[in-house]
């Protein structure tokens, strides 16, 4: 038997029952399976494991004290491929790593989860927030979140809506400089810039058409989308923002929204997580719960 784990099944099995021929039978084999996996030990450990008599068999001390350590070792793995506590570990046990941009994972996605988290005890959200493509193998990442386009593929991508971008500006700062008639004009006026994480450049400004603005010199320039929409807030410029960090500024009538007209086609968000298989099943019950709550 060239198994030395499943020869130690077998002797474990031999060193609980009364002879071979009861090991055999608990195992469902027959008797010579037994004695050759008892005999292939010995041989190999150098060492009797039993005492045999016309009676029965007996353990050596060797035996003993061999069986007392091949539970443990034996028990250990099978305990590792036992299907219910793989499950129960896979589910409900374990660290998910989600990458999402700043704008969606500050409040919407742990908001979004909490009752999922929640309901399954051990499962634990390790969130990193970056406006960057995360590298999902450097950082071991499980399950993304992407605002824009998404040409890798290695990934196995659900869209899951679209996000508007509106040009928006505090209603203190219009009042002071007035609403911009164009593009061009825009261009003339007090603007607040994004930096591209993975360029270190600020993002181009979108527009209808497919047009772009590359950016200007700004008066205010920060790579978190909270901070710029702070200072648009603030009226330090005209900033161009997602619609959902616009959105309260446009209800309480602290920020006024420009060139709707001239507003480009919304980009694309998609939850992705890496082909590697096979996918855990803590990782597909949360990349399944993201794609339920984003849509």
């Amino acid at each position: 038997m060239s198994n030395r784990l499943e020869a130690l099944r077998v002797f474990c099995t031999a060193a609980d029952a009364v002879n071979f021929r009861d090991a055999a039978i608990r195992l469902s084999v027959s008797p010579q399976v037994v004695t050759r996996a008892v005999r292939e030990l010995e041989e190999e450990l150098g060492e009797p494991l039993f005492h045999r008599s016309t009676r029965g068999v007996q353990l050596t001390d060797f035996g003993r004290q061999l069986a007392d350590r091949a539970r443990v070792a034996v028990g250990g793995v099978d305990e590792l491929f036992h299907r219910i506590d793989r499950r129960a570990l896979s589910q409900h046990a374990g660290i998910v790593r989600v990458t999402a941009p700043g704008v969606l994972g500050r409040r919407r996605i742990p908001q979004a989860l909490a009752p999922m988290l929640a309901a399954h005890a051990g499962l634990t959200l390790d969130l990193r927030l970056s406006e960057q493509l995360a590298d999902v193998v450097d950082q071991q990442i499980d399950v993304g979140v992407r605002v824009g386009p998404l040409r890798d593929s290695r990934f196995v991508a659900r869209p899951v809506g679209k996000v508007p971008l509106k040009v928006v500006a505090a209603s203190s700062l219009i009042a002071r400089v007035g609403v911009p008639a164009d593009v061009e004009a825009l261009a003339a006026l007090p603007l607040t810039a994004l930096i591209d994480g993975n360029s270190g450049r600020p993002w181009p400004w979108l527009f209808s058409n497919g047009r772009h603005m590359t950016m200007p010199p700004a008066a205010f320039i920060t790579d978190d989308t909270d901070a710029e929409c702070a200072a648009v807030m603030a009226g330090l410029g005209f900033g161009q923002l997602v619609a959902s960090l616009a959105e309260p500024g446009l209800k309480s009538g602290e920020l006024v929204s420009v060139l709707d007209a001239d507003a480009p086609e919304p980009w694309p968000m998609y939850v992705y997580r890496s082909q590697r298989s096979p996918v855990p099943a803590r990782v597909r019950l949360v990349f399944d719960e993201l794609v339920r709550v984003l849509s």
